[in-house]
């Protein structure tokens, strides 16, 4: 699988696309200035091979572009893959088209969503020869199985900007979630260490492992149940003796016996008793309110009383009193006549109110007497009230006396039953135990006993059966041998472009583990993460992904037939250049030397192998020039990227 072309359709509907085209099986340059669009040429082909989640920038191409197309060849195949513009963070819309060497972009007029990103991941992985592989990770492992496919392949095919000078990392997104993870478990497939033979034995190895474990622990189960049954037994009989179901149990039990007493202790009613009526207590209760009140309003009564004798005593007291007083005058005598109650007697001075004349006086008198008899024949009619009032007020207080006896000998029956309960509920729980493992002594044979075992032996040589054969696969160590083939291209590369620590090393290859490239010397294993200088970076990447890409075509592996970088001579200019034609000062024999490699590399290929790169160096060189595919710099005075002039118009 290589890449014809590359079209984009702008947004207002123009038949007529922007086309780039691209050589099959040989190195294409695409050169100019900053900002004309050569990094987004390498998305835009991810995007259109199925990518949910674009990383296209938001001008120019989001305001002008509407469609995004990428034809590919299969040989004497073709297909067209078309990719409306994103509406939002992702989309899963597409166009798909297949025809012979004549298939070409369609007019903008024709463009119709028909697919969608499953149909062409599918159809591309099926062209490529991916076979139906179904990656099962290993046995115990968290992450989830997966289908592999052109998704997995294209990870190898790419390196941005960003990507082709990280020490830290080599392949195409490899720093977002999961995505090393599959690198990883996808890369021997590739390199045709695995496949889904192999795939397929570990998944059968892990359930047979699993069954193994599950008839072990079947067989334990079932020989501990043997072997304590009596133990058991016996530790049921001591409960169920403590708990009254069982009398008189020996300290030292038959076992024949055991079957007996448990059936005994089976047999013993456990039915729970039901405790007294909740409406005996709730009349307790109502009795004692009302008697309380009743009591209370006899003491108020009795208080209004006592009241009423003690203003009473201290009335008839006054009474007598005065009455005492006033009796004195009688010593006096009658009054003299012709006596001026206006004159005093002794000083013959006029008083201001006339003294009460001795009949008023002895009036006076009479009427008290009376109202002190009156008040004397009450008393005897409070005494008497006094005295029912008492004895009411006594009555009520012995019934509550007895009301709250028959309520504590209602509370110490509940308790009592609620302790009888609890036990019955006891003895129940030890019923039910005794009733399950009689079951369960039951069910246990010895003929049970011997099948656990048989399967445990079955399960046993199965697992060993799929185990030998995957030892045999030894996926590890195959993909190993394989990446030292890779090794023997990249060693020989690393010399030639003269990168850091290359000539003192044995071998540079990729590390599975640290998915890098690291370097075998004498003094021990160098990474990549451990060398300096963004040249050295990006050279390491160069040669190990031409390797790689070698030893796919080499040996006809299921990954497509490009690759694709993006500034792959970044190193070599300043952080923000515009143009590198004209920078003076660069290195440009180690310039030249990076692209005489991948010219090389794609002329080995026969054809085999397309290298596509976006860069801002032009050489004067011939060869140069003539893998120019775009030169994206100012021409008649009219800029010339990506995106059209007349579109941004």
């Amino acid at each position: 699988m290589q890449l014809i072309a590359l079209a984009l359709y702008h947004r207002d509907g123009r038949p007529e696309p922007r086309v780039i085209r691209f050589r099959l099986g040989a190195l294409n340059i695409l050169t100019g200035e900053s900002e004309t669009g050569k990094s987004e040429v390498l998305d835009i082909v991810d995007y259109c091979l199925g990518r949910k989640q674009p990383n296209l920038p938001d001008e120019p191409i989001d305001q002008t572009v509407g469609w995004y197309a990428l034809l590919v060849s299969f040989g004497t195949s073709r297909m067209l893959t078309v990719r409306p513009r994103p509406s939002g963070a992702s989309t899963i819309k597409a166009m798909v088209r297949t025809g012979d060497e004549t298939l070409d972009f369609p007019r903008g007029d024709e463009l119709r969503l028909d697919s969608d990103v499953s149909v062409i991941r599918s159809q591309l992985s099926a062209r490529l020869g991916i076979e139906d592989f179904h990656f099962q990770p290993p046995t115990g492992a968290a992450r989830a199985a997966f289908d592999v496919s052109i998704g997995q392949a294209a990870l190898l095919c790419f390196q941005k900007q960003g990507e082709i000078a990280n020490q830290g990392a080599l392949f195409h997104r490899q720093s977002e979630d999961g995505i090393q993870q599959a690198i990883k478990d996808t890369l021997p497939y590739f390199l045709g260490a695995a496949g889904p033979e192999q795939a397929l034995r570990r998944h059968q190895l892990g359930q047979a492992l699993r069954a193994q474990r599950a008839a072990q622990r079947a067989l334990e189960d079932a020989s501990r149940r043997q072997e304590g049954t009596d133990t058991r037994a016996v530790a049921l009989l001591r409960l169920a003796e403590s708990e009254g179901l069982l009398s008189d149990v020996p300290v030292t039990v038959d076992p024949r016996r055991i079957p007996q007493l448990l059936d005994q202790a089976l047999s013993v009613s456990s039915a729970v008793e039901q405790a007294a009526p909740a409406d005996r207590r709730q009349a307790l209760q109502d009795e004692r309110r009302i008697l309380r009140e009743q009591w209370q309003q006899l003491g108020d009564a009795l208080a209004l009383v006592d009241r009423w004798h003690e203003q009473g005593q201290a009335y008839t007291g006054e009474l007598h009193l005065q009455l005492n007083r006033l009796k004195t005058l009688d010593l006096l005598g009658p009054a003299q006549p012709g006596h001026d109650s206006g004159t005093c007697p002794l000083c013959t001075q006029p008083l201001p109110e006339p003294d009460p004349s001795a009949a008023d006086i002895t009036e006076l008198t009479s009427n008290l007497s009376v109202e002190l008899e009156h008040a004397q024949t009450l008393q005897p009619v409070r005494d008497e009230h006094r005295r029912s009032l008492q004895v009411q007020r006594d009555a009520a207080a012995e019934r509550l006396r007895l009301n709250s006896a028959q309520l504590r000998d209602l509370n110490a029956s509940d308790e009592r039953m609620r302790s009888l309960q609890d036990q019955q509920l006891r003895a129940a729980y030890i019923q039910g135990r005794i009733a399950q493992e009689i079951t369960a002594a039951g069910q246990l044979s010895p003929d049970d006993i011997s099948g656990l075992r048989n399967e445990l032996v079955l399960a046993q040589e199965r697992a060993e059966q799929l185990q030998e054969l995957v030892d045999e696969d030894d996926i590890t160590a195959e993909t190993e041998r394989r990446l030292t083939d890779v090794a023997a291209y990249m060693t020989p590369w690393a010399r030639r472009l003269n990168l850091g620590q290359a000539a003192a090393a044995d071998e540079v290859r990729i590390s599975l583990a640290q998915l890098n490239v690291v370097l075998r010397r004498p003094a021990g294993r160098l990474p990549l993460t451990r060398i300096g200088s963004a040249k050295n970076w990006i050279g390491y990447h160069l040669v190990a992904h031409l390797a790689l890409h070698t030893y796919f075509l080499q040996h006809q592996r299921p990954v497509p037939r490009f690759l694709m970088l993006d500034q792959p001579t970044q190193a070599f200019f300043p952080e923000k250049i515009r143009d590198a034609t004209t920078v003076q000062d660069a290195d440009w024999a180690a310039v030249t030397s990076y692209f005489e490699l991948l010219r090389d590399v794609a002329d080995s290929s026969d054809g085999g192998l397309q290298i596509i790169v976006c860069d801002h160096a032009n050489l004067p060189e011939q060869w140069f020039q003539e893998a120019l595919v775009e030169n994206w710099r100012p021409r008649d005075g009219r800029r010339n990227a990506l995106i059209p002039e007349d579109w941004l118009e």
